[in-house]
């Protein structure tokens, strides 16, 4: 799935607000808070656009997921 201009220079922007929670092993002020809040919506935003496009390929992920180890 191709990404529109303007969601993926959003996920370039919040890209570096990840890096510094996964850094630092804890989020350390509200800023970052707000931006893995805004990367969680863009991101579950993603994640139904492709499940509109391809059904079949998320359910058999979602089932293979599933399955024990």
């Amino acid at each position: 799935m191709k990404l529109e201009a303007a969601t993926f220079f959003r996920l370039r922007r919040l890209a570096p607000v990840l890096d510094d929670v996964l850094g630092a092993g804890e989020v350390e002020h509200a800023e970052q808070a707000l931006g893995l809040g805004s990367l969680a919506q863009l991101c579950s935003q993603l994640l139904d656009a492709y499940h509109q496009q391809h059904p079949d390929e998320m359910t058999q992920v979602r089932l293979a997921a599933l399955e024990p180890q």
